[in-house]
């Protein structure tokens, strides 16, 4: 008996020596990432150096961007923030996820498949900073968050007081919240969103853009030339519906660019709020590396929508031509095994939900539209070479309502409310100078844009 006990534990060992072995030599399970999501608001694809800025002073976003993925044509579906944060959160166009406005929020079976409860239901501490943005603040979902440090206020004040009632401004304020949520984490993996206010303006104060006094001195002796389309004959040229004191865009071009003087305290202290968030990315990679969680921890940045600097006589976002739809975007992902470089692939706001989830290894849910950017660029057959873009919010005369086809060649745009159409030939008018609608040579171009218009509308409901 002794001798078959003998025999029978020889076995045992034989196989789980052979089960150990199945494994390649030296081979270790990857550990579960931590993920720390950044977005700012407001901010343009072009307001970050490695974007090929040469005045805007943007070192550590740089660096982040030269050693991980940096998407060039990178777009939000819908250029205003409460959408597009929706957007970001659930992976879905608005046509789904149903929020038109400032005061909607997500519903609760909506909010089980945002990115952040996903991963807390696969064990991921969550955290949230700063501006949330969906929905009316005082009704936020704080509670099914580990952590919380968001306003009550829809937009949030640059000049406050600390506990002391010393002055500080609201992205150290956001700085400060960064440093407390790493302090605290444990041995879960962590998700930590983080929204700063930088640079949007400061909505109904004179001043608009008001960035950290510190940074005063920064683009000082600089003069920031003015794009060619702020000729006055591009405002000209919108029709009628559009050409109103009553747009938003243009009330708001009256408050920061209607003068030379105006434009340039604008734009600068525009790129000094962005350079006040540059430098809190600095310093969270600081503290990652001082706590050992740099090599694990994979960074995501984005802007929820661009920013007219004047370009058409316009001020603020909505409308999809470029300089409101495509946003900086990069992703940091300090694991060996990574992808990294510049990519000319189309990347949308609706895809951070299933790429954040897929970094963590955790299946998107099916009501997700975007796409995985990391496996889109290792599988290329899943890239997109257009998307739809739709924008309701208000309506003419105030916003006019806007949908629309945007490639990274052709724009078809179509405000609804009037049946008026654009074309843009982006391959050889990157400026959106010419509407080709009328141009008979285009004729086939645009009835192919107007039956992928209808077909990629109702793919996004």
């Amino acid at each position: 008996m002794f001798s078959s006990f003998r025999v029978y534990v020889q076995i045992i060992i034989l196989s789980l020596a052979i089960l150990g072995c199945s494994e390649k030599p030296g081979k270790v399970k990857p550990a579960v990432p931590n993920i720390i999501y950044l977005l700012t608001d407001d901010q343009r694809w072009d307001a970050l150096g490695a974007m090929g800025n040469t005045i805007i002073q943007t070192p550590h976003l740089d660096e982040l961007a030269n050693n991980g993925l940096l998407f060039k044509n990178a777009y939000v579906t819908t250029s205003i923030c409460a959408v597009s944060r929706a957007s970001m959160l659930t992976g879905q166009y608005e046509s789904r996820h149903g929020i038109h406005d400032f005061n909607t929020g997500l519903s609760a079976d909506a909010l089980k498949e945002t990115y952040p409860l996903v991963l807390k239901s696969n064990g991921y501490k969550i955290g949230f900073i700063g501006k949330y943005g969906v929905g009316d603040a005082k009704v936020h979902p704080k509670a099914l968050f580990d952590f919380w440090a968001c306003t009550e206020k829809g937009q949030p004040d640059y000049e406050n007081t600390d506990e002391n009632g010393n002055y500080i401004h609201y992205t150290d304020v956001v700085a400060n919240n960064i440093e407390t949520f790493i302090n605290e984490v444990d041995d879960r993996p962590f998700c930590l969103s983080v929204s700063f206010k930088a640079p949007h303006v400061q909505d109904v104060d004179p001043r608009q853009f008001i960035p950290n006094p510190r940074y005063s001195d920064y683009y000082k002796d600089v003069v920031i030339p003015k794009p060619k389309t702020a000729d006055p004959k591009y405002w000209e040229s919108f029709p009628d519906f559009f050409r109103t004191d009553e747009n938003i865009a243009r009330v708001r071009w009256k408050l920061r660019f209607d003068t030379p003087d105006k434009y340039q305290r604008s734009v600068k202290n525009y790129y000094r709020l962005l350079t006040g968030v540059d430098d809190v990315v600095g310093s969270l990679r600081e503290q990652l590396k001082k706590k050992g969680l740099d090599k694990n921890t994979i960074i995501v940045f984005m802007g929820d929508n661009g920013m007219f600097l004047g370009e058409h006589g316009l001020a603020g976002k909505w409308y999809p031509y470029e300089e409101s739809v495509r946003v900086p975007l990069i992703i940091y992902d300090p694991r060996e095994e990574s992808p990294k470089g510049k990519k000319d692939q189309i990347a949308l706001n609706i895809d951070i939900a299933p790429t954040i989830l897929g970094m963590a290894g955790i299946e998107k849910p099916e009501s997700m539209q975007g796409l995985d950017l990391v496996d889109a660029i290792k599988n290329t057959d899943s890239t997109r070479s257009s998307f739809f873009y739709e924008h309701s919010f208000f309506g003419s005369p105030r916003i006019p309502v806007v949908e629309g086809v945007i490639s990274t060649q052709l724009k078809y745009i179509k405000y609804t409310e009037h049946d008026y159409e654009e074309l843009y030939d982006l391959s050889n008018d990157p400026l959106e100078e010419n509407n080709l609608v009328s141009d008979s040579k285009y004729a086939d171009v645009l009835e192919n844009q107007r039956n992928l218009y209808e077909n990629l509308k109702k793919m996004a409901k």
